[in-house]
This record gives C-alpha cells, structure tokens and sequence, in this order.
C-alpha cells in the first residue's frame, strides 16, 4: 500500500526537496517534450481565451527553463507530432480532456516507449469519464452526490435542483446548474454536444467547493497537499468563464478551511482510498463539496491537474514548502524513475533516442 505523508510531514517533504534539488543537475540536456495543443473543446477553450500568462503551458515552460532541460512545445494536432516526440526522454502532458487526459495519449507513449509524467492508461481513462468514476468511488466507498445518466428522450424532474455535466472533458465546459423543469431539455441538449453523448445529470449539493491536491515524490510516498476551498462571487458556482477568468475579474478566492481534525482526516482519507483504488500515480487533484453540515461529497479526479502559477495544485504544493519549480521536478523524476513498460513488441523505428534516454537518466 501507498505511503501518504501530509502537511505535518514537513521533515519528510524537505527531505524530498533536497533529494529533488540533488537531482536536478545531473538532469542537464535531457529533452522534454511539452506536449499542449487545441485538441478538446476544453483545451480549444483555454487555447482561444485564456490570456497567455495565466496559461499552465506558460507556466512549465518557465519551470523547464529553471530546471535546466532542453525542451520543446509539442502540439499533437500537427502531423509530425510523433516523429518529433523520438527526439526527447520524457513527456510532460498539459493536455486537458479527451484525447490528452483519457488514456489515449498515454496508450501511445507505452506503445512508443516514452516516459511520460502521471497515471497510466487506465487511471486516466476512469478518471476522465465521469459516470465511470461515479462507479468507482460508490465501489470504493467514497461518497459521491446523487446521479443518473440521460441518454435521450424525456427527462424526469425530480424537483430539486441539478448540475448536468458532459461525462467527458473539465473545466466546467458544457455545465449547467439547473433548477426548474423548463431549462434541463436545454442543459442536457448543450452537454450532450453533436455527438448525442450520455450526460451525468448529479444531484445538485450546496456547499463550498474543496480542493486537495496529491504528488508522489522522489522516495516513492505521496504527498497529500492541505484542502484548499474556493469561493466564486459572480456566478452560481465555479463554471468555465470563472476559472478561465479572461476578463481578470478575479471572481474567485481561493484560501485554506479552517476544517476540524476528524474533517480533515476525513476528506484526506478520501482523496487517498482514491489514489489507491484508482491506481493513480504522479499526481492528481480530488475535488469536494463541503456542505454548511460538514457533510463531504466527492465530485471528481483530475490525473492532469492545472499547473499555472496561481493553480489550486500550485497554492496547494506552496502551503507544504513546495516551488512551482519542485513539483514539475517531482513529475519528472516519477517518470523517468518509474520501471519502464516492457512487453514484447517491436521497438518503433523512430525510437533512435533510446540511448539518450538511458544516459540522461542514469544516476
């Protein structure tokens, strides 16, 4: 089983840092391909309205930058994508969404050889979809609101108000807080997109949204970052044009809960059976609901956090002592020091950078 550590833990994670810091010089000249590019709706959206310094993708280049690596933007929807991925040693994802965080993307690099940071094929497809994971957590025990799946036709109103979520893709892209009959046919029609896709319709719970973020580091134990809740101020609740926050409103407060220890180890307990049940790795965040009763509802997994300055991910590592910087090293050092997937295929003709790789990951 996982070993976790949390905030307390602050001789162990300074321990990580160093052993990160130790590590980063050796790591000179190793390539890493920055993967990012419009591929969902969700990355298209950030693509076309997220100003450029709030992007995660600015963000890690300038991390990269600090560690010392060769590095290079890679955007899948060009036609050299993967001829050009055999000239780098490790694969830092910022895609969002289908294609980039479902296990797509992920299957292609095992396939390839390619390191990459964060969960695996599975992990990351039962994270993406959200009724899947409305399975899992029910599964193992974690408790999540209330939900049923519209595949078409009529649909019941129970009464009570609903949010009704795309089962694919983040950042509240395609979401609505429904609460009459009258606006759910529209809110399904506008989640289910062209494609006539299921959409999770989720019993809507009032509360203040929690964050809590998680990080494997160098010696192998999990880092479980401090919950961190947001507060909107211009909207029903923490929709896309919030989070993208293009016109700077800074609608959004984000501070750390004042939360009683048997509340705390409550919503880590959770974010943890998680990380073990799910078979996540690298790093994930876990998102709640914390009711005004103290009730806690788990809404979803995100195996690709945001990783821009002011992300939840990063404010979280930052309460533990952790850079910007520290985390996008702890990443890498996941992947490059994770056993190599090895089963007996062909090695791709491409793949000339395999003994770059070895070299530049040696100790």
């Amino acid at each position: 089983m996982t070993r976790f550590l949390t905030a307390s833990s602050s001789k162990a994670v300074q321990q990580a840092t160093r052993t990160l810091h130790e590590w980063q010089p050796a790591r000179q000249g190793l390539g890493v391909a920055l993967v990012y590019g419009p591929v969902s709706l969700e990355d298209r959206l950030y693509h076309s309205k997220c100003p450029v310094e709030q992007r995660s993708v600015t963000a890690l280049s300038g991390a990269l930058e600090e560690i010392g690596v060769r590095w290079k933007v890679l955007d899948p929807c060009e036609p050299t994508f993967i001829p050009e991925l055999a000239g780098y040693d490790v694969v830092l994802s910022n895609l969002h969404g289908p294609f980039g965080e479902d296990g797509r993307l992920q299957g292609l690099l095992d396939y390839i050889r390619m390191p990459y940071c964060g969960s695996g094929v599975a992990a990351s497809a039962v994270a993406a979809d959200k009724v899947l994971c409305k399975r899992v957590m029910e599964n193992l025990g974690v408790p999540t609101p209330g939900w049923w799946v519209w595949s078409g036709g009529p649909a019941d109103w129970a009464g009570t108000a609903v949010m009704v979520k795309p089962p694919f893709g983040g950042s509240s892209v395609g979401m609505s807080l429904v609460r009459d009959r009258e606006a759910l046919p529209l809110a399904l029609a506008d989640a289910a997109r062209d494609a006539g896709d299921p959409v999770l319709v989720e019993d809507y719970v009032p509360g203040v949204p929690l964050t809590v973020g998680l990080l494997e580091l160098p010696s192998g134990e999990v880092l479980v970052f401090p919950p961190l809740a947001t507060e909107v101020t211009e909207a029903d609740f923490y929709d896309a044009d919030t989070k993208l926050d293009a016109d700077s409103k800074c609608s959004v407060t984000v501070r750390a809960p004042e939360l009683k220890p048997a509340l705390l180890a409550e919503i880590t307990g959770y974010a943890t059976t998680l990380w073990d049940g799910m078979g996540l790795r690298g790093s994930a965040r876990v998102d709640f609901m914390l009711t005004e009763a103290g009730q806690v509802h788990t809404l979803e997994v995100n195996t690709t956090p945001g990783m821009s300055r002011d992300s939840n991910f990063a404010v979280g590592g930052a309460m533990v002592g952790l850079t910007h910087t520290d985390i996008v090293l702890a990443m890498l050092h996941e992947a490059l020091t994770r056993p190599p997937y090895d089963v007996p295929l062909p090695t791709p003709a491409f793949s000339s950078s395999t003994s770059t790789r070895e070299a530049a990951v040696s100790p």
